[in-house]
């Protein structure tokens, strides 16, 4: 095994093994790698099936004995990539197109995103394009926004879990994520084992929502904040964001953070103005051509 290189796995029952190596650097940085923190951890828990059927693959990237960088692909989706320099990514292109990976796209700090996509285009001729770009925050000093509006935050229970999956299928439609979700497939959603808020109004009626990860390494993400269209404008956002991450701070959490859209100057500013930092910025290159 050379001791600087990439090293690589494709077998789900080495995610104990790959943690061992790995998850010390993982934990080292849990903000900036709270992706794959929840992500591995999920894998860990739930086993192969948590995302499909298929294989999963993981790799790390040694130098002079240490964990620089990892790399993991779940079933039928694409590149995760932890920030690493340009010859390093193209670096680990070079080896998956040798031995005849083919991949839908890349997501990783912009940097490096871009990098691995330029490199895997000289190796394998796929045609990049920026899919989507995306904000990193971390919570800086926990600040209500005011005015705070009439309500309180209420932790969501088993009554309000078909309103729960309601507002998750239409979060997932407003910002196009897919698959989306429903009552047959929320067991193997990426929502089920979230922790759900609601912001709820004097009289008990819910008017926005936000979700919670298990915390990894005293890392919580906030992820989703959804209010319907019609509630918007009124603070519910900032109220529920607020109400959700005070609760990863009661439980002990360090890290809290949260991914936006830079292109929504809204919820951009919100995030600020209630305590969150912009850490990094995230992209995601799909490949016109899937195939080595």
């Amino acid at each position: 095994m050379r001791p600087n290189d990439w090293h690589l796995s494709e077998d789900t029952e080495d995610v104990d093994d790959f943690l061992a190596r790995a998850g010390g650097f993982l934990r080292s940085r849990p903000a900036l790698h709270n992706t794959p923190l929840t992500t591995i951890e999920k894998l860990r828990t739930r086993g192969a099936d948590a995302f499909g059927a298929g294989a999963t693959s993981f790799g790390r990237l040694e130098l002079n004995g240490e964990v620089c960088a990892v790399f993991y692909r779940l079933p039928s989706r694409g590149l995760s990539l932890t920030p690493v320099a340009p010859e390093h990514a193209d670096a680990l292109a070079a080896q998956l197109a040798g031995l005849g990976h083919s991949l839908p796209y890349v997501s990783a700090a912009h940097d490096t995103a871009t990098a691995f996509a330029e490199a895997w285009q000289r190796h394998t001729g796929a045609l990049p394009t920026l899919g989507k770009r995306i904000r990193l925050y971390r919570l800086g000093t926990l600040t209500p926004a005011e005015p705070v509006p009439a309500g309180r935050g209420r932790r969501v229970g088993v009554r309000d879990h078909e309103q729960v999956v309601r507002w998750c299928r239409e979060f997932c439609d407003t910002v196009g994520e897919v698959p989306t979700v429903d009552a047959e497939s929320w067991a193997a959603s990426r929502f089920a084992d979230r922790r759900f808020t609601f912001w709820q109004t004097p009289d008990g009626t819910p008017v926005s929502m936000a979700a919670a990860t298990s915390m990894v390494a005293g890392m919580v993400r906030v992820d989703p904040v959804y209010t319907p269209a019609h509630l918007r404008g009124r603070g519910y956002a900032g109220a529920v964001t607020v109400a959700a991450s005070r609760a990863a701070l009661a439980a002990g959490a360090t890290d809290v953070v949260l991914y936006a859209d830079p292109a929504n100057p809204t919820s951009n500013a919100l995030y600020r103005r209630i305590g969150y930092v912009p850490l990094t910025d995230w992209a995601v290159y799909d490949f016109s051509c899937a195939s080595p």
